[in-house]
């Protein structure tokens, strides 16, 4: 799997995040309705690719120094930092997540 798949899918996330940004009320919920749909389908692309690896990483600083995830978390605002490391150690772990709508 290509790693551009996984640049794509946080270019949507990150758009939805900066209409979120702009916006309140019913308009606001929306968007952050769909950022978070967005952000989750990007952490989906992106476990796709980190299974790719061969070998994969074990662990978080280990995860954190490939180029690609450093170039991920550049992209990132300081408030989804937090979420992508935690989604991130979630990955190595090996868990599994339900998401609910």
């Amino acid at each position: 799997m290509k790693f551009q798949k996984v640049k794509e899918a946080l270019d949507t996330a990150l758009y939805d995040w900066s209409l979120m940004q702009k916006t309140s009320g019913d308009e606001g919920a929306e968007h952050a309705e769909r950022f978070e749909r967005h952000f989750y389908d990007f952490i989906d692309e992106f476990e796709t690719w980190f299974r790719t690896l061969d070998p994969e990483p074990t662990e978080l600083e280990e995860a954190e120094a490939l180029p690609e995830v450093m170039e991920l978390e550049q992209h990132l605002p300081g408030p989804l930092q937090l979420n992508f490391t935690i989604e991130l150690e979630r990955i190595i772990d090996g868990y599994k997540t339900s998401r609910f709508d």
